[in-house]
C-alpha cells in the first residue's frame, strides 16, 4: 500500500509565494513520475505541472515562469514552489504518483489535497 500527503497550503495574498510538499510513502519500488493538478468548483481537475523521475517537466501554460516542479528521489518527495500567486491560482491543489510497487505492478497515487488561497 502507498500514501500520497500533500502539505503546505494556505492563505496568500496576490504576489506571494507558497511551496507545496507532496510525500509518498509505503510499498514503493520506483517511481516513475509526480504531477501537482488543481481543481475548483464546479471545474475538472486541471494539470498544473508533472516531473519524471529523470527531471523532465511540463507545466500549464498559465504556471509558467512563476510556478516550479522539483523532484527529491531519496525522499521520495515532490515539491511545488508557487510564486507570484494570483486570485486565478486559488483552488484545491492534488498531488499525484505513478510509481511501480514492490509488487511490481504500476499503480497511481492520488493526495487528499491541500488548500491554496489567493487573496487580499
Amino acid at each position: 500500500q502507498v500514501q500520497v500527503v500533500e502539505s503546505g497550503g494556505g492563505l496568500v495574498q496576490p504576489g506571494g509565494s507558497l511551496r507545496l510538499s507532496c510525500e509518498a510513502s509505503g510499498s514503493i519500488s520506483r517511481f516513475v513520475a509526480m504531477g501537482w493538478y488543481r481543481q475548483t468548483p464546479g471545474k475538472q481537475r486541471e494539470l498544473v505541472a508533472r516531473i519524471t523521475s529523470g527531471g523532465i517537466t511540463v507545466y500549464d501554460d498559465s504556471v509558467k515562469g512563476r510556478f516550479t516542479i522539483s523532484l527529491n528521489n531519496a525522499k521520495n518527495t515532490a515539491y511545488l514552489q508557487m510564486n507570484s500567486l494570483k486570485p486565478e491560482d486559488t483552488a484545491v491543489y492534488y498531488c499525484s504518483a505513478d510509481l511501480w510497487d514492490d509488487n511490481r505492478r504500476f499503480r497511481n497515487y492520488w493526495g487528499q489535497g491541500t488548500q491554496v488561497t489567493v487573496s487580499s
